[in-house]
């Protein structure tokens, strides 16, 4: 067995002769019956996908069959009769969309042109046929140097398929990887509505009125509403994180991990693994992330969060844009370990993000970062308690909600700030937040608004975790503090936060003591004294604009 670790490696011929393989292919045996017409894979990124594609081309695709027969030699589907049969018998186009991304709309019909101009390209041998008329062979050259017009790039899929048909006199099988990238590219450059009117036709020809289909598999992480890009196709077969037929396909499952571990030499490093990449519950199973544990092995067993860098976060950064002092305790709660309950709905409308929590908490699940830890079951929809799955998106939400507030400052000077906190030096923590008012400040529409303070400090606090425990707005003695601060070792000290706003500069002193009598009076550090926490550092603080006043009790 190899035991090189296969970091980026997603050539299925590649990585059976040379990597580490877990082997998936118990999968072919369901597309070598009666399946669905069109099946879609919704799953997280760098869980597997594109590899998955890659072992159904190899296994189908009728050139060199005989060769890419051994490829399968003592894997789980070799043991399937009546699935090797049909090795090697169908032509296959295997067509990745990652790469669509652009950032306007003329740029992304220069993409496509591109894009299809190299995959004809790399299927000219097409032109050999006999059978293949003047017409389409023009058409053919036509998409093949890049010179075709939007109207013909639409059906560039269906008709090459019906070339390929041609050629080697059976229907075609299509896998189409990471079809929604061009829709979430859209998405996030504001050209939407165009996108999704050029590739709604683009799917639909291929998928739904095209004769020369066997049968397609797609992959993709976002299950895109049907009425906004598959409006046309009623054959369309889903499995996703929420609905899955099967929930061991992509992923590690723990049995995987448990036996790679003790191949490479570290069953001693499982505790970690789990901690840091495991978590995604599906159907009973906890599963991995493929791209983290590989990097895992292949980086000497470091932790470090390594799935985070391999894509861009637009869609927790929409949740961040959105995120005001009402909704970042929410995410503070993620972050000390807790949960939030939502409805997942699935066929999400792009457009729904900025308005319907649930669609943006779906993109999140669906995405990676949330998983589920509990359903409640209604008689019309579940409910469901969400959570970060690992301390990989730990450290990612951790690292978002710091950008969030961070406004131009360095990470290094919002610690700086925190460990002032920590250990009750009034004077710097008054400078440091009058610095980070004339920051960010200019940056929002404030008002006298102590809520806007709040939320800015309390997203500051993201720092602190996991080593502290951060709470926000909770009952303690006989009131509501702002911010508390517990240390998850007693040892070390723990802070209380009290706000108030002013109404001129002269009344900010007043103000910041008054807020520290009210932690005094409504005996808000009674919860320290019950965890038993030693050292304490209470204080009030008054804002009034970009100016701030703290006292220490």
């Amino acid at each position: 067995m190899h035991l090189e670790m296969p970091i980026g490696v997603d050539d299925f011929q590649e990585l059976r002769s040379s990597y580490y393989f877990v082997d998936k292919t118990c999968l072919i045996s369901s597309f070598t019956g009666q399946q669905a017409k069109v099946t879609l894979f919704t799953r997280p990124r760098r869980f597997g996908k594109t590899l998955t594609l890659s072992m159904l081309y190899y296994f189908f695709h009728v050139e060199d069959a005989a060769v890419h027969r051994d490829l399968f030699a003592g894997l789980d589907v070799s043991h399937d009769a009546a699935a090797m049969v049909q090795q090697g018998t169908r032509p296959v186009l295997f067509l990745s969309l990652k790469k669509w991304c652009a950032a306007s709309w003329k740029e992304m019909r220069e993409t496509i042109q591109f894009n299809l101009s190299e995959l004809y390209d790399a299927q000219r041998y097409l032109l050999r046929s006999p059978n293949l008329s003047e017409r389409a062979q023009k058409l053919f050259r036509t998409i093949q140097l890049g010179e075709a017009d939007m109207v013909a790039c639409r059906s560039g899929l269906s008709f090459l398929m019906q070339v390929m048909e041609t050629y080697y006199g059976k229907k075609v099988i299509l896998l189409l990887d990471e079809y929604d990238v061009p829709v979430q590219s859209a998405w996030e450059h504001d050209y939407y509505d165009e996108a999704i009117s050029f590739f709604r036709e683009f799917y639909a020809d291929a998928l739904k009125t095209n004769a020369s289909l066997d049968f397609a598999v797609l992959t993709g992480v976002l299950r895109i509403a049907k009425e906004s890009i598959f409006s046309a196709l009623n054959n369309l077969q889903v499995d996703s994180l929420v609905t899955t037929r099967f929930p061991t396909a992509f992923g590690y499952t723990r049995a995987e991990v448990a036996k790679m571990a003790t191949t490479l030499g570290h069953a001693d490093k499982l505790p970690e693994l789990r901690a840091w990449y495991d978590g995604y519950a599906l159907r009973g199973h906890e599963l991995y992330n493929p791209w983290s544990v590989n990097n895992y092995f292949s980086h000497h067993c470091e932790a470090q969060a390594y799935w985070v860098n391999t894509s861009g976060n637009a869609i927790l950064g929409a949740l961040m844009s959105r995120t005001d002092a009402e909704h970042i305790e929410a995410l503070k709660g993620l972050l000390d370990g807790g949960t939030f309950s939502g409805y997942l709905r699935e066929g999400v409308i792009y457009s729904d993000i900025g308005d319907d929590e649930d669609a943006l908490y779906t993109m999140l699940y669906t995405t990676g970062y949330l998983t589920v830890a509990g359903e409640e079951r209604g008689d019309l929809e579940t409910r469901y308690e969400l959570r970060l799955p690992n301390k990989e998106m730990l450290y990612l939400f951790t690292i978002e909600v710091i950008k969030r507030y961070q406004k131009g400052l360095s990470k290094s000077y919002l610690e700086n700030l925190m460990q002032a906190f920590l250990h009750g030096q009034a004077e710097r923590v008054q400078q440091g937040l009058a610095r980070y008012l004339q920051v960010v400040v200019s940056s929002f529409d404030v008002g006298s608004r102590e809520s806007f303070y709040h939320g800015f400090v309390l997203g500051m606090t993201a720092l602190l975790v996991p080593s502290y425990e951060v709470r926000s707005n909770r009952e303690s003695g006989s009131g509501r503090y702002d911010i508390a601060v517990f240390p998850k070792d007693n040892q070390r000290s723990g802070v209380l936060m009290e706000f108030k706003t002013a109404k001129n500069e002269q009344e900010l002193e007043s103000r910041a003591k008054e807020a520290l009598t009210q932690i005094n009076a409504r005996a808000y550090t009674i919860e320290f004294a019950d965890r038993g926490i030693q050292t304490l550092h209470c204080y009030g603080i008054a804002f009034y604009g970009k100016q701030v006043k703290v006292v220490l009790g």
